[in-house]
């Protein structure tokens, strides 16, 4: 049970985490000036392209690279959005 109990914390901590860093890219998005947001686009398309290969090569669940896939079409239109 102890187990149980610990991997379900990591997993709130985790998720907090993330919460808290979604919070800061969309605020850094938002005081990006435009002309900058097409170079970010373009990096950040060509990042998660690399860490896409990388997932679909690991021994992960699909609701990961689903959650991953998701994200990415979020935040390329959060980047697009002006």
């Amino acid at each position: 049970m102890k187990n149980l109990q610990q991997a379900t914390e990591m997993i709130c901590q985790l998720k907090g985490s993330l919460v808290a860093m979604d919070a800061l890219v969309t605020a850094l998005l938002h005081h990006l000036p435009q002309p900058m947001r097409g170079e970010l686009l373009k990096t950040f398309t060509g990042n998660a392209e690399v860490a896409r290969t990388v997932l679909l090569h690991a021994a992960i669940s699909e609701h990961t690279i689903d959650a991953f896939e998701h994200d990415v079409r979020r935040v390329s239109a959060l980047i697009s959005a002006g």
